[in-house]
């Protein structure tokens, strides 16, 4: 299961080490993906093909369709190295503005990378929703 948060700073080759619970979880090889809320998805091979899988069961609908190209289209296959860490692509790592610092979320079944200041801003506007955020879930019945 990928869960926590870890701050870790890109190297001088644009290389990220992965925490090392990540590591075992997601093995030799990940996709990195452009994301949405200024995030970047990191998924296993497998949950890869899970995820789009999904949505090439959907593509007759334009806005799937339109999502389809902009995550898959923009994804990239990346090796972990034997020290654990991964290359980020340059045109995704631009997309987010990453130059030193990232946040890497563990959110289940993805990884999500963030310049660690956006997350930092983006974490802060959360918890002060966390109380009608909860309610909502509540009010639907998932908590």
């Amino acid at each position: 299961m990928l869960i926590g948060e870890y701050i870790h700073t890109i190297d001088e080759k644009n290389r990220l080490s992965f925490p090392m619970k990540f590591r075992k979880e997601m093995g030799k090889k990940v996709v990195i993906a452009p994301g949405i809320e200024e995030s970047l998805f990191v998924f296993t091979p497998d949950q890869w093909k899970k995820t789009i899988d999904r949505l090439a069961e959907s593509s007759l609908q334009q806005e799937n369709r339109s999502f389809s190209r902009y995550l898959i289209g923009g994804a990239s296959e990346v090796e972990i190295d034997a020290n654990g860490r991964i290359l980020i692509p340059e045109n995704l790592k631009q997309k987010l503005g990453i130059d030193d610092k990232v946040a890497i979320v563990g959110l289940y079944t993805r990884v999500e990378l963030w310049k660690e200041t956006t997350w930092r801003k983006y974490k802060k506007d959360v918890e002060t929703k966390a109380d009608k955020l909860a309610n909502h879930l509540g009010s639907i019945g998932i908590l």
